[in-house]
């Protein structure tokens, strides 16, 4: 069994059970014809299917960049699409990324590292992205996005929690998308805290920040 980083994308569908009772035929082509994006998206970021069951997909990409850019381009994918059906049964994926230590065998990846992603991907927003500390790290500015602290939360059944929400969106004053993300990292003592922040600087925290004009929200 081989051990390695790697960035790991975990999605699902929120409401795949209330779609499926409602019609289970419409929810599956929806379903089948939502997967084929992904998965087409995975391959053009260089990513690697992993697995799937039911609503869920799960991903690796060498490169935590790409994992991000991935999801985002992801989520904008079927935000359009979703703009063409019935609200009732529009589709929308949470998307959790981490980078973390893997076993990989058979082609499957398992441990902490898969856990997590899927965790964070609970936490997201419908249509909206969580990232770890991590991540959020690991990418810095590398891509044209801003961040919005929504505070620390724990993450269940994780020895070491640390996750925080937070919203971010591309690095246009014109676009008006917005994407959920969710990571936590190192800020200095002296940045302003939000109340209710933990005051010890050496907690996981994450920064607010928009990705569009100051007044944005």
């Amino acid at each position: 069994m081989e051990r390695k980083l790697t960035a790991i994308l975990c999605a699902d569908v929120f409401g795949y059970s209330r779609l499926m009772g409602e019609n289970e035929e419409a929810t599956l082509s929806t379903l089948s014809s939502y997967r084929k994006l992904i998965d087409s998206l995975i391959e053009q970021h260089r990513g690697r299917f992993v697995n799937s069951a039911g609503d869920s997909v799960v991903a690796e990409f060498a490169s935590v960049v790409d994992a991000v850019q991935c999801a985002v381009v992801i989520q904008g994918t079927l935000k359009a699409e979703n703009a063409t059906r019935q609200p009732e049964r529009r589709m929308e994926f949470r998307i959790g990324v981490n980078l973390g230590d893997v076993m990989e065998e058979g082609g499957q990846i398992y441990g902490d590292g898969v856990n997590v992603a899927a965790r964070l991907e609970s936490l997201a927003e419908p249509g909206g992205i969580c990232i770890s500390g991590k991540v959020h790290e690991e990418i810095g500015d590398k891509l044209a996005l801003g961040y919005e602290d929504l505070g620390e939360q724990s993450v269940k059944n994780i020895a070491k929690p640390g996750a925080t929400r937070t919203s971010a969106s591309n690095r246009s004053r014109t676009s008006r998308n917005r994407y959920e993300y969710s990571g936590c990292s190192r800020k200095p003592a002296t940045r302003r805290r939000r109340p209710g922040r933990h005051k010890d600087s050496r907690e996981n925290m994450c920064g607010a920040a928009s990705s569009q004009s100051p007044g944005w929200r």
